[in-house]
């Protein structure tokens, strides 16, 4: 049976993905609880100290967006530093850090059902039931979409074992 060109396109994209969060989860070093990744050269990336490429978390339940966080309103939470856009967010986070933080310390919800941690693009984002998800890409938040409870479940099983595995 040969293959159709959408059977083989398909089976290259996923390839290809799979290498991709491979080769950013092995340059990623050792995990820390919280994703401060940041894009170091051509492929690698290393911890910032800064939580979520600086993101302001608490937008995205408020404003239902991507909002970048500033240096005027910041604080320290589990090893990272936490950025946002307002004192009011900054207040509503420090009072309950758990509401407002990532699910999976931040990195990719989709790499951690995959056994990955890799870094997020900020702008991919899903909210499900009052819980954030970050994801790595379009492409794979539009494959998250697809299954997200299925996800989520894979990924709450193996996201402290993946901490471990790292250190």
């Amino acid at each position: 049976m040969t293959p159709t060109p959408t059977t083989f396109n398909k089976t290259v994209a996923r390839l290809a993905l799979a290498g991709l969060l491979a080769v950013f989860s092995v340059l990623s070093f050792a995990a820390e609880p919280i994703n401060t990744l940041e894009k170091k050269g051509l492929f690698g990336y290393d911890p910032s100290g800064i939580a979520i490429r600086g993101a302001d978390t608490v937008a995205y339940f408020t404003e239902n967006k991507y909002v970048p966080g500033t240096d005027d309103f910041t604080t320290q939470w589990q090893g990272a530093t936490w950025k946002f856009s307002s004192q009011e967010h900054l207040d509503l986070f420090n009072a309950d850090p758990n509401r407002y933080a990532p699910q999976y310390g931040g990195y990719c919800a989709y790499g951690v059902a995959q056994e990955y941690l890799v870094k997020i693009e900020p702008e991919n984002f899903s909210i499900v039931d009052d819980k954030l998800y970050l994801n790595y890409s379009d492409g794979v938040q539009r494959k998250w979409e697809k299954d997200i409870s299925g996800f989520i479940s894979k990924a709450n099983q193996q996201f402290q074992p993946l901490l471990a595995a790292e250190d």
